[in-house]
């Protein structure tokens, strides 16, 4: 496990940087991306951003990075606890991974260099600590991407996982000028009239167990369909179970192709999801992790609620 100072040398001995983000991607891994390939940019270095896809809310994260065509040296990835989190990338980028920069404690990503903060409730602390000790001067455009990893991870700074270091570095980046209203209201106060129709749906879908302490909620590809969402409208749905009154474990499924399901868990109190989803080969943060589950419809159903079940015991 190295440092940030060694990290920063690491950086500052290296170029043509390819920074991999993780699949569907958030506003930390997405902010982690931008504001670091803008720091090294900043600093004399070729870098660029790689994701799997790019919601449009997203796209003010690109203001100010410039477009480089080089041959990729150097692999870095960000927010990214586990390979299999690269999606189509996975086997491209698995096993040649030179730098992995995360917050998730159950990070298991083979990297040669890795630094990996648990405390750190969003990844982009961590980018920010470490652009400071590459000597990279915040602007307002870096300052845009960080909050929004910082922002987005801690639900608006409502979350449980958030410190008085995420406060202290939040209020640091509007010192820097980032566009914090705008950020805060694109990110948790608009809906497109589809998101609208989604959250209709899903709505519809709540299956409470365990005496109302687990919400389980999905969407199908048939639901998709009719509906005619793309990813672009996903985010954010893992949230509603846990905000209903007396529900200690929310579970959302999404059904990503045929009887294969991405799981979602949100937990308020002492359970921990990353727990719970370790039981299924995934991970995360204590109140929020997933992971990806085969099988028909309602076996993934009665096997996650059961495992809720047990966990509420």
């Amino acid at each position: 496990m190295t440092t940030l100072y060694g990290l920063a040398k690491y950086f500052s001995e290296h170029d043509n940087y390819e920074i991999i983000t993780h699949n569907y991607p958030d506003g930390d891994t997405l902010g982690s991306g931008f504001a670091l390939c803008l720091g090294l940019q900043q600093i004399g270095k070729k870098a660029r951003v790689i994701t799997t896809s790019f919601p449009s809310k997203f796209r003010y994260l690109e203001i100010g990075v410039e477009k480089q065509e080089f041959e990729a040296e150097t692999i870095i990835a960000v927010d990214v606890a586990n390979e299999s989190l690269l999606g189509v990338n996975t086997e491209k980028y698995k096993n040649i991974i030179d730098v992995c920069i995360d917050h998730h404690g159950s990070n298991s990503v083979y990297a040669k260099e890795k630094y990996v903060d648990r405390q750190a409730a969003a990844n982009c602390e961590i980018i920010y600590r470490l652009l400071q000790r590459m000597n990279v001067r915040i602007t307002r455009n870096i300052a845009d991407c960080l909050f929004t990893g910082v922002s987005t991870d801690t639900g608006c700074f409502r979350y449980s996982n958030t410190t008085s270091e995420t406060m202290r570095i939040a209020a640091d980046l509007m010192e820097y000028g980032c566009s914090f209203a705008y950020i805060n209201k694109v990110m948790f106060e608009t809906k497109t009239k589809e998101k609208i129709q989604l959250e209709r749906a899903v709505l519809d879908t709540i299956t409470y167990a365990a005496d109302g302490q687990c919400a389980l909620i999905y969407t199908t590809l048939d639901m998709m369909k009719s509906l005619n969402i793309g990813d672009d409208e996903m985010e954010g749905l893992a949230s509603i179970p846990r905000q209903i009154e007396g529900v200690r474990i929310g579970i959302t499924m999404r059904e990503k192709e045929e009887n294969v399901y991405k799981i979602s868990v949100r937990t308020n109190g002492n359970l921990n999801a990353s727990d719970f989803c370790s039981r299924f080969g995934g991970g995360g943060h204590p109140a929020a992790a997933g992971c990806t589950i085969k099988g028909e419809f309602d076996f993934v159903r009665k096997l996650l609620i059961s495992a809720a079940e047990l966990a509420l015991k």
